[in-house]
Order: structure tokens, then sequence, then C-alpha cells
């Protein structure tokens, strides 16, 4: 059923969070500045209207994905310190303090696969907004942007095949006794002890006996394949989907091309970005937008298949130009993405040393400016949670991507708060005073420090 209007009944006994807190927090002024009635507006359609009892409120959802992704913290741990902080309990919307948790953590899963990838567009859409209105971002400064891509690696163990034969058994046998069928053998016990001497021979370097133990639990594997076929005639299509993908895991070879690198997360791909120190990694590309100027993360987007670099351009842009409601003039990128296949009217500049020396003083600055990416990249995977993707399918990839630019925004407006209004309103965020200081006040918004104590 669709949530009710967040509202609270009148206490006398009851101090109001508005009157116990401080009113110069970053936190209680960004809840002040944020426009949430477009929430309520534009997710309230997805629930019903009579059936089922009242949801969440919408807020309360919104709130609590934008303080996760801002402080790299797991649904558990962003519902436990719900409690402890007034701050965010004043972010999300209560007006007194609440001495329980608002939600279980399970909900906040159910509300992203609710909202789908449109409605997050929508969180990471509303920040840029925010952002304009606030003054902290000039429109002008939407008109040039940097692109790059990056990998989001996926919360899987390294794939061996060993342990691969190994979990794919255990998947099919665990189906088997759901559907009630008698299986010949399950190889519950000699694959374990299988798997545990090939991960021993493998670390005393005996790969002659480690190989000979990685065909065992092959063998295990085709043979409990091969008796799920025969015994069940008509398997369901969660039993059929698991059997192509043993057959496909056994038939594949070290230059199989579509390999299946996790069981659960099938969706994974081997993705080498040229690394000394992590040459391969296992996920799915991310591209990301920022503004030249401000660093301002206006787009993020995973893309599966682990496509050329320039393939991805058209639709960042595209996604940009969704997010901002602006028309992108320039965009900088670096060499790989040299022969896109973008058609737009934006005007691509590929990043080439060589050539700068022929441009204008002005132009060289736009170029030198696209290396900012860089970092932006870096800390979208250090401090907003892209270093290691815990959602689920490809569906998890796109809404990681697109919450972890939330969060980063996030701590950019709550940076800007650390700033006195005089200097604001003298500079109006043009100065590089304001850039420095915002660069070393973000650098307080971590983990740690979570509280602003």
């Amino acid at each position: 059923m669709r949530p009710k209007k967040q509202f609270e009944t009148p206490d006398l006994f009851r101090a109001r969070l508005d009157q116990i807190l401080d009113n110069q927090h970053p936190l209680f002024k960004l809840a002040n500045q944020i426009d949430w009635l477009i929430f309520e507006n534009e997710f309230g359609a997805t629930y019903d209207q009579k059936m089922g009892r009242p949801a969440i409120p919408i807020r309360v959802m919104v709130a609590l994905h934008y303080l996760k992704y801002t402080f790299n913290l797991s649904d558990e741990q962003t519902v436990e310190t719900f409690v402890e902080n007034g701050y965010w309990q004043y972010f999300c919307g209560f007006e007194f303090f609440q001495h329980k948790a608002p939600t279980d953590p399970s909900n906040m899963t159910r509300f992203r696969k609710r909202i789908g990838d449109k409605g997050i567009e929508k969180l990471l859409s509303n920040l840029i907004h925010t952002a304009l209105k606030m003054g902290a971002l000039k429109e002008s400064d939407l008109q040039r942007i940097n692109v790059d891509t990056t990998v989001m690696e996926k919360a899987i163990t390294f794939p061996t095949d060993a342990r691969l034969y190994y979990k794919m058994r255990e998947k099919l046998v665990s189906l088997a006794k759901e559907r009630d069928v008698d299986l010949r053998q399950s190889y519950v016990r000699v694959a374990r002890k299988t798997l545990i001497k090939h991960s021993r021979y493998a670390h005393a370097k005996q790969y002659k006996r480690a190989a000979r133990e990685r065909r065992k639990l092959k063998t295990y594997l085709g043979r409990v394949t091969r008796d799920l076929f025969r015994k069940v005639e008509k398997p369901d299509q969660e039993l059929l989907y698991y059997l192509r993908m043993s057959n496909q895991l056994l038939s594949q070879t070290k230059t199989s091309k579509n390999k299946i690198y996790s069981i659960h997360a099938p969706e994974v791909e081997c993705i080498s970005k040229g690394k000394a120190h992590k040459r391969y990694e296992f996920g799915v590309k991310v591209g990301i937008s920022s503004t030249s100027k401000g660093n301002w993360v206006v787009g993020a987007q995973s893309f599966h298949g682990n496509p050329y670099d320039g393939h991805t351009l058209d639709q960042s842009v595209k996604q940009t130009e969704r997010l901002t409601g602006k028309s992108i003039k320039k965009a900088y990128v670096d060499q790989g993405y040299r022969g896109h296949n973008y058609q737009g009217d934006a005007q691509i500049n590929i990043v080439n040393n060589r050539k700068m020396k022929k441009l204008t003083r002005s132009e060289r600055r736009w170029f030198k400016r696209r290396s900012a990416i860089e970092p932006i990249i870096g800390h979208l995977k250090s401090d907003n949670r892209m270093s290691r993707n815990f959602l689920k399918g490809a569906e998890g990839d796109l809404n990681n991507a697109l919450l972890c630019a939330c969060g980063f925004n996030m701590r950019k407006l709550l940076a800007v708060f650390f700033l006195p209004f005089s200097i604001l309103s003298k500079y109006h965020m043009k100065s590089r005073l304001i850039h420095i200081i915002i660069k070393y006040k973000m650098c307080f918004l971590s983990q740690n420090e979570v509280c602003f104590s």
C-alpha cells in the first residue's frame, strides 16, 4: 500500500529534533535544501493504492540510500547508525528522536527493486539540481564534461576451475533435493576431500597432482549433470538454467568466449585494463561522467559485454544530458576512445599530449582538466562502495554505479556547508579558495566521522 504522509503527533513532553540539534550542521542544512516532494510524486505510483499495509515513507528510504553511499556502509550498518544519530533522523524527516530502526535492512533491497534504475537516476538527478539551486554548481559548468571508464568488481571469489566445478555440483545437488530427485551419488564427502587435496597440491606447486584432483571434480560434476538429465524428463525453468550452465562450464576451455566465472553471478566478465598491480579484474565496465570544472559526477552507467571504450561514449553523453537536462557542448576523453561511434552534437576532444602545443592557452587548460576524473574514480571506489559491488545481477550493477555517484555528490554538498555564508556570497563559488577548502573538508567526511563530532 502507498505510504502515508510522514508526520508525528505533537508531544509536549519531548523536545523536537530541530530544537536539540545544531542548525548549522551540514546534514541539518542539506535536509532543508533537497526537494523531497519530487520523490513522493515520482515513486508513489509504484505502490498499490489500497492493498496491503502502509509502506515505509518514501523520504526515509531515499534518505537512507543517500546516507549509505555517502558514508560507505552496508544496509545493516545504515539502519543501525540511524538509531544512534539524531542528524540522520532529521535528514530522514523525523520530528522527534527515534529509539527504534525505521525499517528492516531487507526493505532497502526491495525499495531498489521497486523503483528500478530509472528511479535511482532520479536520485542522482535531484542532487545535481540541488547543487544548482544552492549555487555550488553552475549551469555553464554542465556544458563541459570528462568521460572515462573503470571496472567495478563483483563480490566473487577468484575463479578457479576446481572451485567452480565444486560449487556447480553443490548447486545441482541442492536443486535435486528440493525436487525430491534421488541421485545415484551426490559426491558430497569425496568432492570436499578432493577440493582440499587440490588446494594443498596447488599451494605446494605440485601442479600435476593438482590437475589430477581437478579432473576428478570435473568428473563428479559431469556425472551429477547427466544423472539429472536422465531422471528429470521435463525440468522446470530454474533447473534447466543451471543444467545448461553446467554443460557450458564443462565444455569451456582457456580460449573460450563468454566464460562463466561465478555461479551466483554469471554476468561477471574478465576485464584487463593494463594495470601493473592487477592484471585482470572480474566485474563489469562502468562509464563515469564528471564536470570539467567543479568535479561533480553527472553520469554513471554499467556496460556488460566488455565493450570497447569508444562504443560506450554515446550512451554516457546521452545519460548525462538526460540527468542534467542540459546539452553537452564539449566532452574530453583519453586516447582509449579513439574510433568512437558518437553521433551527437557534442564536440569530442581526445587528449593527445603531442597536439596540445598547437592549442591556445585556454584550450590547453581544459584539455589538462581531463585527468581530474581519475582521482574522482579513486574516491568513488575507496569512499562510495564502487570498489566491490554486492548487489545482485546486471540490474544491481547499474544501480550500484548510480548510487555511488549519489554518495560522491552528497559528500561535496556536505563539504559546501562547512563554508561560512559570507564567503559563499562574496565569492559565489568562483574563487579557487572555495574549491581548495572543499577539497580538504571532504577528507573529514569519512566513515569514522559519521556523527561529525
